[in-house]
């Protein structure tokens, strides 16, 4: 098993020579807990957090029998080229051989020191997955061409369906009324979205929604 560290497409990489005896990755998920009154606590779902990852190890001084591989670096360079990559607003790649474990992730925080006078640095390394975000351009329409069928396009009927509405009786949740209407119990949050509604508690009989 080996455990490689790149930086910028893997255009600077580390392999860490020697590798930790153990290593940590969590992974969690965004639950938040509403109480509704005529069911009590409710568990909603959301989507999954980023994981955490946390690696102990040394940088050795001298070429021990463990060592993965000859001719490695020295430790306090391992030092300078990991908090040269902290130190960028770019993420560094973790990649661990025989394991599924190829993840983009920034470095939270890194902790080195010596403890016996070999000259040896131990580390530990805590890492936090990141999530690269493509953003799609938005399609804006050409300022040129013909403005009679710019005003034609403009002055065609309207086909689009208007906002289902409905009446709040007694007892009822927007937990409800997302499954009645949506299918999806998670759907609460954009019912109370589109009516301006602060506390999911408090539905006042006779309300008129947007669905």
């Amino acid at each position: 098993m080996e455990f490689w560290l790149s930086f910028n497409n893997g255009k600077e990489k580390l392999q860490l020579p020697v590798p930790p005896p153990s290593f940590e990755i969590k992974r969690g998920k965004q639950v938040e807990v509403v109480t509704l009154q005529n069911i009590g606590e409710v568990a909603m779902l959301g989507k999954g957090k980023l994981a955490t990852v946390t690696i102990s190890s040394f940088f050795p001084a001298q070429a021990y029998p463990f060592v993965q591989y000859r001719r490695f670096p020295k430790p306090y360079n391992c030092v300078k080229l990991i908090e040269k990559w902290q130190s960028q607003n770019k993420p560094i790649r973790l990649i661990i051989t025989d394991t599924p474990i190829n993840i983009a992730a920034t470095i939270q925080n890194f902790e080195y020191g010596e403890r016996d006078g070999t000259g040896d640095v131990y580390y530990t390394l805590e890492l936090l997955e990141y999530r690269f975000l493509s953003v799609k351009p938005i399609k804006t329409s050409s300022s040129g061409g013909n403005k009679k069928n710019s005003n034609t396009k403009n002055n065609r009927p309207s086909h689009r369906t208007p906002p289902r509405t409905y009446v709040v009786k007694a007892g009822d949740t927007l937990i409800e009324l997302a499954i009645r209407f949506y299918g999806d119990s998670s759907k609460w949050r954009l019912i109370a979205q589109k009516n301006g509604i602060k506390d999911p508690r408090k539905l006042p009989v006779g309300k008129k929604l947007v669905i």
